[in-house]
C-alpha cells in the first residue's frame, strides 16, 4: 500500500472524527439562523460529496476482491479502530483466500459485514457499472455503460446523488432497449438527453427522465396489451388497510388528474376543507363541523364580551322592481374577483375560506380518497341529472393541447394534456369525437384575447388561454397545476398595463407572492414566452429559466434549449428583453 493511499484512508478516519465532533456540539448550541444556514449547506454538501464516496468503495471492494479475505485480516481491520496511524493502515494489506469464505461476493460482503440493505447495495454496484466501470469475468477492468453520465458524476457542481439515481433508471431499461446498433444509438439518446436534464434544470430532472424510462418500457405494446393490464386489483389487508392498485391508460389518467385538480383547490366547493372533513368523518366517525352548545363551539364561533351590546343591522333591502337574486347584467358573474387580486382560481368564490392552517389538516392522498369515496356515494336526483355541487364531487375538465405541426411529422407527442400526459393516436381521436372542443391559436396575434385598458381582470377565455399555454405557475421546478395557479399582470395595472396574453403569466399564491416582493423576476421575452431569473443567491449563474415541469421530455429539451440561447444573446447585447416590475 502506498503512503499515499494510506494518507487518503487517515484522511477519511479524521473526518468521521471531525464531522461527529462537530455536530455533537452544533447539536446543542445557540446558533444564529445564518449559522444554522451555513451548517445545513455544509451538511448538504457533505452528504453530496459522502454519495460519491460510497459508489467509489462499492467499486473498490468489487474490483479487489476485498470479500476473498482471510478472517485474521477482517480481525486487523477491525481493531485498527477509528484513529489508526499511517503505519498501521499500510501494515493491513489483507490476505485473500481461494478457499471457502464467510462472503459469496462483494454484495455479501456489504451486506453481511458492513450491514448495508441488500437493496441498497445493489444499487451501488449497478451504479459503480454504470458510473465508473465493472469488472469482466476474466476479472479485466470495464469502461463505464454510461460514460457521459460518468463524466458528469466527477462534476463538482452536479449533485453526485442525482446522477446516480439516472443511472439507476437508465439501467432498468436495459432489456426493453435491444440489441444491436439501435439499441446503442437508443441508450446514447436517452443518456444525453438525461445528462441536459441534468445539467440544465436539476429540480425537474428526476420527472422528466421518469418520463423518458416509461415512454421506452412503454414501447409500441399494442392496444390488446395494455387493455388486458388495466383494471382495479384488490391487494388484501395490510397493517389493518385494505389495499387496491390502479392500472389505467393515459386517457384514464388524464381525467383522474383532473378531477383531483380540482379537488385539491380549496377555492372550489369540491375541494372545501371542512367540507371535505365532513364527508369523511361519514367513515371515520371522527368530529365535523357542527357543534351542539357553547362548550362544543370553535374558540372563533364563541360569544365574546360585548357581543351582546351590539344591534343585529338588516342588510339594505333591495330596491324595488328589482329581484335580489337577478344577474347585474353589468356584472363580470364568474370572472368577478376582488380589487386586489389578477384572478382567482375557478371555482365557488363566495364559498368563506377556512382559517389559514386548517386546509391541510387531511393530507392530499387522504383528500383525494374522500373525493372518490364522495363519487361513489353520489345520487343522481330523479331526473337523471347529475346531483347538486357538494365536497368531494369535482367536475373532470381536461385539456389537450394538439400541436398541429407534430401531428404533421408524426411525433409520439402530438396530443398532451395539460398535466403533461402523453395520449396515443386513439385516444386523441377518441377525444375529438366525444369532447367538446375549445380551439386555442397560439403564436398568433392574439387579439380576440388583448382586453387592453378595458378591463382590469382576466377573463375566463384570457385564464383558459394561458393555462393550455403554460399549463402551470411559472417558477421552475414549481408542481402547482394551471388550475391552481393565478393569472399574474407582468406590467401593474395601476402603473398603465394592459390586461393582454403577452403581459401575462401564471403563478401560483406563494410565487405570485414572492415576485411581487422582488423575490424573483419574470422577464418579456420579444416574440417568446416569459421566462424567470433568480436572484444571485439561488441562481449563481444568473440564467434565464422556463419551468419544465409540466412538459414532457422533449419539449422540456426544446424548453431547455431555447432559454439557454435567449441567455447567450441576452448577455451578448443582440437581445433586448425586459425585467418586469415586481
Amino acid at each position: 500500500m502506498s503512503t499515499d493511499i494510506a494518507q487518503a484512508l487517515k484522511d477519511l478516519a479524521n473526518a468521521k472524527a471531525l464531522a461527529a465532533s462537530a455536530t455533537r456540539c452544533l447539536a446543542h448550541s445557540g446558533l444564529t439562523p445564518g449559522q444554522a444556514a451555513y451548517f445545513a449547506l455544509l451538511t448538504e454538501d457533505l452528504a453530496q460529496e459522502l454519495s460519491r464516496t460510497q459508489v467509489h468503495a462499492a467499486a473498490a471492494l468489487r474490483s479487489t476482491g476485498a470479500h476473498k479475505l482471510d478472517q485474521e485480516s477482517f480481525q486487523a481491520i477491525t481493531d485498527l479502530g477509528p484513529d489508526p496511524t499511517i503505519e498501521e493502515i499500510e501494515a493491513v494489506k489483507g490476505s485473500t483466500i481461494t478457499g471457502r469464505t464467510h462472503f459469496k461476493d462483494a454484495k455479501g460482503l456489504m451486506t453481511g459485514w458492513l450491514d448495508i440493505p441488500r437493496s441498497t447495495a445493489t444499487a451501488r454496484l449497478v451504479q459503480a457499472d454504470c458510473l465508473l466501470g465493472g469488472v469482466d469475468e476474466a476479472g479485466e477492468p470495464t469502461e463505464p455503460w454510461l460514460p457521459e453520465l460518468a463524466a458528469q458524476f466527477g462534476d463538482p457542481s452536479i449533485d453526485p446523488r442525482l446522477v446516480a439515481s439516472a443511472a439507476m433508471k437508465l439501467h432498468s431499461v436495459r432489456k426493453d432497449l435491444g440489441e444491436g446498433k439501435a439499441a446503442e444509438v437508443k441508450k446514447q439518446q436517452l443518456q444525453a438527453e438525461s445528462a441536459a436534464f441534468l445539467r440544465s434544470e436539476p429540480k425537474s430532472a428526476r420527472k422528466h427522465i421518469n418520463d423518458l424510462v416509461a415512454q421506452v418500457k412503454a414501447g409500441k405494446r399494442p392496444l390488446k396489451a395494455l387493455l388486458d393490464g388495466i383494471g382495479i386489483f384488490k391487494r388484501g389487508m395490510r397493517k389493518g388497510l385494505v389495499e387496491y392498485l390502479f392500472r389505467v391508460l393515459p386517457s384514464h389518467s388524464a381525467y383522474i388528474e383532473a378531477y383531483f385538480a380540482n379537488l385539491d383547490n380549496p377555492s372550489t366547493v369540491a375541494g372545501n376543507r371542512q367540507g371535505l372533513k365532513d364527508v369523511d368523518a361519514q367513515f371515520t366517525g371522527e368530529e365535523t363541523s357542527g357543534w351542539d352548545d357553547e362548550d362544543s363551539k370553535p374558540d372563533w364561533a364563541k360569544d365574546r364580551p360585548g357581543d351582546e351590546d351590539v344591534e343585529d343591522i338588516e342588510d339594505d333591502p333591495p330596491e324595488e322592481g328589482l329581484n335580489p337574486d337577478a344577474e347585474d347584467p353589468h356584472s363580470q358573474a364568474d370572472d368577478h374577483q376582488p380589487e386586489d387580486e389578477d384572478h382567482q382560481p375557478e371555482g365557488d368564490s363566495s364559498e368563506p375560506e377556512p382559517a389559514s392552517g386548517e386546509w391541510e389538516d387531511l393530507k392530499p392522498e387522504r383528500r383525494r380518497l374522500v373525493g372518490f369515496m364522495a363519487l361513489l356515494m353520489s345520487e343522481r336526483k330523479p331526473n337523471g341529472s347529475p346531483p347538486d355541487q357538494q365536497a368531494g364531487l369535482a367536475s373532470s375538465q381536461v385539456s389537450i393541447i394538439l400541436d398541429w405541426e407534430k401531428l404533421q411529422r408524426k411525433m409520439e407527442d402530438f396530443a398532451v394534456t395539460s398535466s403533461g400526459i402523453l395520449l396515443s393516436p386513439g385516444e386523441a381521436r377518441t377525444a375529438l369525437c366525444t369532447a367538446g372542443i375549445l380551439p386555442v391559436v397560439l403564436n398568433g396575434k392574439s387579439l380576440p384575447l388583448d382586453l387592453g385598458r378595458t378591463q382590469r381582470l382576466f377573463s375566463k377565455a384570457q385564464v383558459r388561454a394561458l393555462q393550455a399555454a403554460y399549463r402551470g405557475c411559472s417558477y421552475p421546478g414549481c408542481s402547482m397545476p394551471a388550475q391552481r395557479c393565478e393569472a399574474d399582470h407582468l406590467d401593474p395595472w395601476e402603473k398603465g398595463g394592459r390586461t393582454d396574453i403577452k403581459s401575462a403569466v401564471l403563478n401560483c399564491l406563494i410565487h405570485h407572492t414572492a415576485r411581487h416582493c422582488g423575490l424573483f423576476h419574470a422577464v418579456k421575452i420579444p416574440g417568446s414566452r416569459p421566462m424567470v431569473l433568480l436572484p444571485p443567491e439561488l441562481d449563481p449563474e444568473q440564467k434565464l429559466r422556463i419551468n419544465t415541469y409540466f412538459m414532457t421530455p422533449a419539449e422540456a429539451l426544446e424548453a431547455e434549449a431555447l432559454a439557454e440561447e435567449t441567455t447567450m444573446r441576452w448577455r451578448a447585447g443582440l437581445l433586448d428583453v425586459e425585467i418586469a416590475q415586481p
